[in-house]
C-alpha cells in the first residue's frame, strides 16, 4: 500500500513540479571539469528530490492512517520510522540549501565544505543520540552501542560506560552517515544511475525488515537465531515506500532525464540508507549491500590520494569511476546498465550473506 501510494505520488506531482522548475529557471550547473557531453544537460530542472521526500513521508503517514481506519493490525507509527525519517529529512534538508545556493549563484559548488559538513554533523548527531533512547515494552531501543554485521556483535562501544560508549557511538554512527551519503551523491552522475541502484537496496532492506519481523526474539524466544530489531516491520514499510518513491522518479530521471535529484536527493537517499544499515542492527553489511556506491567512492578517494602522491599522476581518466568509462568510449546507457547490474550483484551477496548466517544458526 506504501509503496502504491509513493509511486502514484511521485509519478504524478513530479511534471507538475519540474515545470515549476522550468518556470522558475531553476536548472542544473554542470561542472567545467566534467565530461563534454554532459554540457548538454545543463539548465535541467534539478532538485527532484523534493519530491521524492514528500512522497515518502506522505506516504508513510496516510499508509499507517489508512491501516487504522481498516481495522488492520499494525504497530502504528514507530520510534525506528521516525528516526529513519529525522535522517532522511534532514540530509535532505542541507542538500536542499546546496542545490538552492548553487541554483540561485548560478555555479557548480553551493554549501562551503565547512557549512555542509557542521550541517550534516548537526543532524547525524541529533539522530546518534536519539536512536539509544525510546526503549519499548522489552527494553529495546531503536539502536545500541554494540557494532553490528548480520546482528548487533559482543563488540561494544560502552566497554568503559554509558557515557564513553554514547560518544563513540556518535562517532561511529556519523561516520556511517557519511559514508553513506557521499557515497550515493558521487554516483548521482548519470540519468538514472544512483536512482536505480538505490531502488535496489532499499528493496533489499524491505526482505530483511521482513524476515527479521517474522523471526524475532519476541517470537521466537527459544530459538538458536532470531533478531531483536525495534521495529523491523516498519522499517520493511519505510524499504518499499523508498522503492516507490524512487521508481516513480526514475520514469523522468531516465536518460534523457527531464530532471535530476541533486543534492537534494543524494543526500536524503544517503542518510535513509545509513538509517536502515544502524536500525536494522546491519551495519557492516552495508559495506555489501551498497557495493556500488563503496566502489564508487574508492574511486575517487584512490585518484585524489595517488595524484597528491605522485605529483599529479592520475589513475583514472577521471573520477568518480563511471565518468572514467564514459571517456573511455562507453555510452552514458552502458554505463549506467552495467552499473546496475554491478549494483544489483552487491545486493544479491549481502543478501545471501544474510541469509546464510541463519541458515547455519540454525
Amino acid at each position: 500500500m506504501g509503496s502504491g501510494i509513493a509511486l502514484i505520488f511521485t509519478m504524478v506531482t513530479m511534471p507538475l513540479f519540474i515545470r515549476m522548475l522550468k518556470r522558475r529557471q531553476y536548472g542544473q550547473v554542470v561542472r567545467d571539469d566534467g565530461p563534454t557531453s554532459h554540457a548538454t544537460k545543463s539548465g535541467t530542472p534539478t532538485m527532484g528530490g523534493v519530491v521524492i521526500i514528500a512522497a515518502v513521508i506522505l506516504s508513510y503517514f496516510a499508509t499507517h492512517g489508512l491501516l487504522s481506519l481498516m481495522g488492520r493490525p499494525s504497530a502504528g507509527v514507530t520510534s525506528s520510522g521516525l528516526l529513519l525519517l529525522l535522517l532522511f529529512g534532514g540530509m535532505g534538508v542541507v542538500g536542499f540549501l546546496d542545490d538552492f545556493i548553487k541554483i540561485a549563484k548560478k555555479r557548480s559548488l553551493g554549501l562551503r565544505a565547512w557549512e555542509k559538513i557542521v550541517l550534516q554533523a548537526a543532524v547525524g548527531i541529533g539522530f546518534a543520540v536519539l536512536a539509544l533512547n525510546f526503549p519499548n515494552e522489552k527494553g529495546l531501543t531503536p539502536a545500541s552501542t554494540a557494532i553490528s554485521f548480520l546482528r548487533d556483535t559482543n563488540i561494544d562501544l560502552a566497554f568503559a560506560g554509558p557515557a564513553l560508549g554514547l560518544v563513540l557511538f556518535v562517532i561511529w554512527s556519523n561516520l556511517i552517515v557519511t559514508a553513506a551519503t557521499n557515497g550515493v551523491n558521487l554516483t548521482d552522475g548519470l540519468d538514472g544511475l544512483a536512482t536505480g541502484v538505490s531502488i535496489m537496496v532499499f528493496g533489499a532492506y524491505t526482505i530483511i525488515g521482513i524476515w527479521q519481523q517474522n523471526q524475532a526474539c519476541a517470537l521466537h524466544e527459544a530459538a538458536n537465531v532470531c533478531y531483536t530489531v525495534r521495529d523491523p516491520m516498519d522499517l520493511a514499510l519505510l524499504g518499499a515506500i523508498l522503492c516507490g518513491a524512487l521508481i516513480g522518479f526514475l520514469w523522468w530521471n531516465a536518460k534523457p532525464a527531464k530532471i535530476f535529484m541533486g543534492d537534494t536527493g543524494s543526500l536524503a537517499i544517503g542518510g535513509a540508507v545509513a538509517a536502515f544499515a544502524i536500525l536494522s542492527r546491519t551495519q557492516v553489511l552495508l559495506v555489501v549491500l551498497a557495493g556500488l556506491f563503496v566502489m564508487v567512492t574508492l574511486s575517487v578517494i584512490i585518484q585524489v590520494g595517488f595524484f597528491k602522491l605522485s605529483g599529479g599522476k592520475r589513475v583514472f581518466k577521471m573520477a568518480p569511476l563511471q565518468h572514467h568509462f564514459e571517456l573511455s568510449g562507453w555510452a552514458e546507457e552502458n554505463v549506467v546498465v552495467r552499473f546496475w547490474i554491478l549494483g544489483g550483484l552487491f545486493v544479491a551477496a549481502g543478501l545471501g550473506i544474510f541469509y546464510s548466517e541463519w541458515v547455519v544458526g540454525l
